[in-house]
């Protein structure tokens, strides 16, 4: 805890609101209080062990027993599952990246686009096809790899001439539900990193985080603003990839320059009044 009584307050308010909509999901999916539970004990096993480390020191079972208020046991236990654990679906492995890298080129490189400016049509095969796309962005990720996942999460299909076309502007998984699970836990997980560096460093280096909501917008602007604010996000989305794409990887002027994961997420927020007897403003 944080050893003042109004922080712990704070605090226990602030994860009070925070595990409400989660737990909702828990629920919807038939997830129960004691697999919960569980997964809370092997996240602050893992915490423990590699975020709070002593200097120069091998973290060891007992430390994170004294951290985590669970028996030595316990977390002996957490670990062994943890090694013997195969990964599931992760937002941040190589497939995942490299089907969203293609995704955004698609939406961005001309060579690739119609005489309109839009994404156009592919052939499966080819420098100027699905092919080329994949390896001219996907190293050497097999094209066929790399559009059966696509196909598979409904981001792109299959025209009945053959040519493939995408279903939407980014790497956003249709059908995919394990999928949209991992994107749960990448996204949500790197809103919370961003907080808590601005809780730590935000005086001397803050991390950008802002949002911008109103509480009394009229139902019937909801359709205007969902459009409008798609637009300008993804313009600005696709303007930021396109400064980060330069950059990816790319050789540094630096010998052995560290390397870091970065990038701007935005998302849209909505929730309804319950209040009909609200004034509604008059329409013009």
């Amino acid at each position: 805890m944080t050893q003042n009584p109004s922080h712990d307050q704070a605090l226990q308010a602030a994860i009070a609101r925070l595990l409400r909509p989660l737990v909702r999901l828990l629920l919807r999916y038939s997830v129960p209080f004691g697999a919960f539970a569980e997964i809370a004990k092997r996240a602050y096993v893992e915490a423990a062990m590699e975020d709070f480390a002593l200097p120069d020191r091998k973290p060891t079972a007992s430390r994170a027993s004294v951290l985590t208020g669970l028996t030595r046991k316990e977390v002996q236990r957490l670990l062994d599952e943890s090694r013997s654990r195969a990964g599931a679906a992760d937002a941040t492995d190589p497939r995942y990246n490299r089907a969203a890298r293609v995704m955004t080129a698609w939406m961005r490189d001309p060579e690739f686009h119609d005489e309109n400016g839009r994404p156009r049509a592919l052939e499966a095969t080819g420098d100027v096809g699905f092919a080329g796309l994949v390896r001219r962005y996907s190293g050497d990720m097999p094209s066929r790899a790399v559009l059966d996942e696509l196909l598979r999460v409904g981001a792109v299909r299959e025209r009945a001439d053959g040519l493939l076309v995408p279903s939407a502007r980014a790497y956003v998984p249709k059908a995919g539900q394990a999928e949209k699970f991992a994107i749960l836990g990448a996204d949500v997980a790197s809103l919370i990193d961003t907080i808590d560096h601005n809780l730590q460093h935000g005086a001397d280096d803050p991390r950008f985080q802002r949002k911008v909501l109103y509480h009394s917008i009229d139902v019937e602007d909801l359709p205007a603003f969902r459009k409008l604010s798609a637009l300008q996000a993804q313009a600005l989305l696709e303007k930021l990839d396109a400064w980060l794409a330069q950059r990816d990887a790319a050789p540094s002027a630096r010998a052995d320059a560290p390397r870091a994961r970065v990038g701007l997420g935005i998302y849209h927020i909505e929730e309804r009044r319950d209040d009909a007897s609200a004034p509604r403003r008059p329409r013009s």
